[in-house]
C-alpha cells in the first residue's frame, strides 16, 4: 500500500511544489505572475502521467488515463502559454500585487504553492483509476472516452470562436453571442468541468473512486460560486456594461440551454 499509493503521491506533491518555487522566482524576474496558470495545466498532465506510469494495476487502463490527461494538458499548456508567454500581465493578477502591496512577493509564494496543491489534487483521478483492481465495464470506458471528446472538443471550440470574435473592433464593448455562447455563458467552463467527469467512469471499480468524484464536484462548485462565473462576469460588466447585463437575462450561466426571449 506504501509503495503502491502513498510513495508516489508524495513525490508528486513535493515535485509538484518544487516547481511552483521556482516558478515563484521566475516571475519575480518577469513581473508576470501569469505564468503559473501555464505551470498549473502542464503540471497536472505531468503528474497524471506520473500516476498511470507508476506499476500497478491494469496496464490498458492506466495508459488510456495517461492518453486522456496529457492530452488535455497539452492544448491546454499551449492555449495559455500563447495568452501569457511575451504579453503584460493579466489585469487579475496586477490587481492582486495592487491589493496587496509590500506583501505581493511573500502572498504570491503562497499563491504559487496553493496552485502547486491544487495541480497534485487534479491529478489523483489517475492515481485512483491506475490502482484498480478489475476493468470497468464496456460501457463505462466508451462513454468516458465519448465524454473526454465532448469535453476537450467543447473548450477548444468555445475558445476558437471567443478569439475570433475578440479580433473585431465591437468587442471591446459588445459580448460574444456566437457558436456556443449563445447558449451559454461561459460554455469553456462548462466543457472544461465536462471533461473531468470521463474520469469518473473509468474509475467506477478502484477503491478510491471518490477522488475523480470529489474533484469533478470541487470544480463545479469553484466555477459557479468562487473563482469562475462571479470574478468574470464583474470584470465582463466593468467593461462592457449594459450589453453584458442584457447578455445576462437573456443566456444560461453555465449549462448550455436556448437563450431565453427578452
Amino acid at each position: 500500500m506504501l509503495f503502491d499509493v502513498v510513495l508516489p503521491l508524495a513525490i508528486g506533491l513535493a515535485a509538484s511544489s518544487l516547481v511552483m518555487a521556482a516558478l515563484w522566482f521566475v516571475q519575480r524576474r518577469t513581473g508576470n505572475a501569469g505564468i503559473v496558470d501555464v505551470a498549473w495545466a502542464g503540471l497536472v498532465g505531468l503528474l497524471g502521467l506520473f500516476f498511470a506510469a507508476w506499476p500497478a494495476g491494469i496496464l490498458w487502463l492506466r495508459m488510456l488515463a495517461g492518453a486522456m490527461i496529457a492530452g488535455w494538458s497539452l492544448r491546454l499548456t499551449i492555449y495559455l502559454f500563447r495568452r501569457v508567454v511575451g504579453h503584460p500581465e493579466e489585469g487579475r493578477y496586477a490587481e492582486l500585487r495592487r491589493r496587496w502591496g509590500d506583501q505581493a512577493e511573500r502572498k504570491l509564494f503562497s499563491f504559487f504553492q496553493i496552485q502547486a496543491l491544487a495541480a497534485w489534487l487534479f491529478a489523483t483521478p489517475n492515481m485512483a483509476i491506475a490502482r484498480s483492481a478489475t476493468p470497468p465495464r464496456e460501457w463505462c470506458v466508451a462513454f468516458a472516452v465519448v465524454l473526454w471528446f465532448m469535453g476537450v472538443g467543447g473548450v477548444s471550440l468555445a475558445d476558437w470562436q471567443l478569439a475570433r470574435f475578440k479580433r473585431r473592433p465591437e468587442a471591446k464593448s459588445r459580448t460574444c453571442r456566437e457558436g456556443l455562447w449563445r447558449y451559454s455563458r461561459h460554455p469553456n467552463y462548462f466543457f472544461e468541468w465536462l471533461h473531468w467527469n470521463s474520469y469518473i467512469l473509468l474509475a467506477t471499480t478502484s477503491s478510491f473512486w471518490w477522488a475523480p468524484v470529489l474533484v469533478a464536484c470541487g470544480l463545479l462548485y469553484l466555477l459557479l460560486f468562487v473563482t469562475g462565473i462571479k470574478p468574470t462576469e464583474a470584470q465582463a460588466i466593468a467593461s462592457r456594461g449594459d450589453d453584458y447585463r442584457d447578455y445576462q437575462r437573456t443566456t444560461s450561466p453555465f449549462f448550455p440551454w436556448p437563450p431565453r426571449t427578452k
